[in-house]
């Protein structure tokens, strides 16, 4: 049993600024707010058999700078022409221990997200539309791979879970100047402000730790969502702009990606703090399917920065993670096009600056041990 509670203490520190790192994608290039249920998250390694991890993560950004490859088109900002997507995303979350290294877990997400533009309003004047919601559940189970005991310096986890569709994937709005005789008409808001993508996804995930010196821990992972489904059915109007955008006049579901890596640094009994990089974004084509319809591809680097307090089973974790490097490659449909009219073709996504996550969440312990402050110095000393 002390063994037990010594594991639980080492990872204390680790676990309470990674347990708010849910892949949390920027800007308009990943389609919407997605997190893997049962990997990213270290705090797993803390329960044993029956234990119950609840807890939620807040995230906001703010996306409106415009890339077309890394280079960025600073005029759209100076011009008042740039696309400004806020999107607010709760993730509420419950872990339980099935044995000392199995674990399941389910993840509900809501969203809110409003997108200030003017292409889609016909040019002449800006207008915002809104969307809010449930977003995709996901679910499944972790495995570590290693005697949580035995491997306390060390260990890695493997996860697969599902994606269910049952945030609204065809949410509308009003856009203006667009109707008939100009007027406003109803349409479908922009894949990036969609609460759900419209299909069922598996995905895929990894991480680790590893102790590197007295209260410092390497840790890392990431996730791969496959997304088997081509379109969900749901109309863009992006036809309309130009001819050549025919082949992105219905959403396509995308797949998403994301890794990390980091150190942790334990400040005290009940601070700790991490600096690391994530890299994450949609991919150009899909592992599985086809690739038809509109998607932005894209992918960010960025350095992030966390800090955390944790008391008990108590953790309140903050990172801000800002991009370092932003990619807008090119889409199917511009490869198409450059290829049927020999001219260069590469269309732009709007990125954030940085990100604001917040987490909270609590451990109910299934054998009601508490843990002595002597052992909690033992193990950050």
């Amino acid at each position: 049993m002390r063994t037990s509670q010594s594991l639980i203490i080492t990872f204390l520190g680790l676990i309470s600024f990674i347990g708010i790192d849910r892949a949390n994608a920027q800007g308009c290039v990943a389609i919407r707010h997605f997190s893997s249920c049962v990997g990213n998250t270290l705090e797993n390694n803390l329960l044993g058999p029956g234990d119950i991890q609840i807890g939620s993560n807040y995230r906001y950004f703010k996306s409106f700078r415009h890339f077309r490859g890394t280079h960025e088109e600073p005029d759209r900002v100076s011009n008042e022409t740039e696309v400004i997507n806020h999107s607010h995303s709760w993730d509420f979350f419950l872990t339980y221990g099935i044995s000392e290294r199995w674990y399941a877990s389910i993840t509900i997400p809501t969203v809110i997200n409003t997108r200030s533009s003017l292409y889609e309003h016909g040019r002449d004047e800006r207008n915002t539309t809104f969307s809010r919601g449930l977003a995709d559940i996901r679910a499944g189970v972790g495995y570590w791979l290693f005697d949580l005991e035995k491997h306390q310096n060390g260990n890695v986890a493997l996860g697969l879970g599902v994606k269910i569709p049952t945030g609204s994937y065809n949410a509308s709005d009003i856009f203006y100047n667009v109707g008939p005789e100009g007027g406003p008409e109803v349409r479908p808001v922009d894949q990036s402000i969609q609460p759900g993508d419209g299909g069922f996804g598996i995905t895929v995930d990894f991480q680790f730790y590893q102790k590197i010196a007295e209260r410092f821990f390497a840790y890392g992972g990431g996730f791969y969502l496959i997304n088997p489904r081509e379109v969900n059915g749901t109309r863009t109007f992006r036809e309309t702009l130009s001819p050549i955008l025919q082949n992105e006049a219905i959403m396509a579901v995308p797949d998403q990606f994301s890794v990390r890596a980091g150190v942790s640094h334990s400040l005290g009994n009940t601070i700790s703090a991490s600096l690391g990089a994530r890299y994450e974004g949609v991919p150009v084509k899909d592992l599985i399917g086809g690739n038809e319809g509109f998607r932005r591809p894209g992918n960010v680097l960025s350095i992030d920065p966390g800090i955390a307090f944790i008391k008990d089973n108590f953790s309140l974790n903050l990172n801000v993670p800002f991009a370092v490097r932003r990619e807008r490659p090119q889409s199917v449909t511009d490869l198409q096009t450059e290829q049927a009219t020999g001219e260069p073709r590469m269309g732009d996504a709007a990125f954030a600056d940085y990100l604001i996550n917040v987490g909270v969440s609590y451990r109910f312990a299934n054998n009601k041990v508490k843990v002595d402050p002597e052992l909690m110095d033992e193990f950050n000393n």
